[in-house]
């Protein structure tokens, strides 16, 4: 089960937010939160894994909420502005939904935390044994063996990821939302340096404060990602 809170100032949003998590049935809704500092003391309370919330509420916004977070569950954004659609694309978001929010696709954005969620976990089970060399992807109509040790770095596309790798001047395109497609890379191999950026640590040749190096690749560190890179630079 998918651990969840729902956060809105409106009831009757709230309400209704409420009653649409009940007709999903790997959600189980921990806490219902009027604002935002009510969901803060939910996060400390308990273990949540997803988080709705509406962006426009007083006092503290969702926007300002999500950013201030340090450990990030997932995150569906719910608001009636569809402007704030690309600063929540920017907090790495699992999805945006405008209100009101038809229930196809309040589905829809579960489904992707449900795929997250899922592979996060397997990923759990799979490090507590011996470590994978490698993966599958779905790419055009097969499934590819990619071998970790042979990606350089993976741009994310919105609905799509590029996979850059050291034997193929062309990159992979898999139909995959690159938070999906992290939760399936090893943490030791792999640091998320960007919103649309993962990058294997092995092809790092340079760091400097805003930029990673990948030989003559240059690749922006995002703003909410730059702790990531300083406990890299730690480990040494």
């Amino acid at each position: 089960m998918i651990k969840c809170i729902a956060v809105d100032d409106e009831p009757l949003a709230l309400s209704l937010l409420e009653d649409n998590i009940s007709k999903v049935s790997y959600l189980n809704l921990v806490a219902r939160c009027s604002d935002a500092f009510e969901a803060v003391k939910a996060l400390q309370e308990n273990t949540i894994d997803l988080v709705f919330i509406d962006i426009q509420m007083p006092g503290l916004s969702g926007l300002e909420f999500v950013k201030s977070l340090v450990q990030k569950p997932m995150v569906i954004f719910l608001t009636a502005y569809k402007q704030y659609a690309l600063q929540g694309y920017d907090l790495d978001v699992v999805d945006y939904l405008v209100k009101p929010v038809p229930l196809e696709r309040f589905i829809k954005a579960c489904n992707k935390a449900k795929e997250i969620f899922d592979l996060k976990n397997a990923k759990k089970e799979i490090n507590a044994t011996a470590p994978a060399e490698y993966f599958f992807q779905h790419v055009d109509y097969s499934l590819v063996k990619i071998m970790f040790n042979d990606i350089i770095w993976i741009e994310g596309l919105r609905d799509y990821v590029k996979i850059h790798l050291k034997s193929n001047s062309k990159p992979l395109v898999v139909r995959k939302i690159i938070k999906a497609m992290e939760a399936e890379l090893p943490a030791s191999k792999f640091i998320r340096i960007h919103k649309s950026f993962i990058v294997s640590v092995d092809s790092i040749t340079a760091i400097r404060k805003t930029s990673v190096f990948l030989n003559n690749i240059e690749l922006t560190v995002g703003d909410n990602f730059r702790s990531a890179i300083d406990k890299l630079v730690s480990r040494s």
